[in-house]
């Protein structure tokens, strides 16, 4: 399955590592949702597609829908 451009397609690297800081630091405190597990893949996927490496926290594959996942391993 194909996903659509997200925002964090168009936006500077830097912006995108900062919203990634930004979810991780909410994920960390406990502050979990589905959303921010997506929004978390959406940012690694575009970051990836840079040359950019995040790490996804421990228990990614558990919350993430497999589409996603397998748009994270291309």
């Amino acid at each position: 399955m194909f996903l659509k451009m997200s925002l964090y397609e168009i936006l500077p690297s830097d912006f995108l590592i900062q919203f990634y800081n930004e979810v991780q630091k909410k994920i960390s405190k406990g502050l979990v949702s589905k959303n921010m597990y997506y929004e978390l893949g959406l940012i690694i996927a575009a970051a990836s597609r840079r040359g950019i490496l995040l790490e996804k926290p421990k228990d990614f594959e558990q919350h993430i829908v497999h589409d996603l996942l397998n748009e994270l391993s291309k």
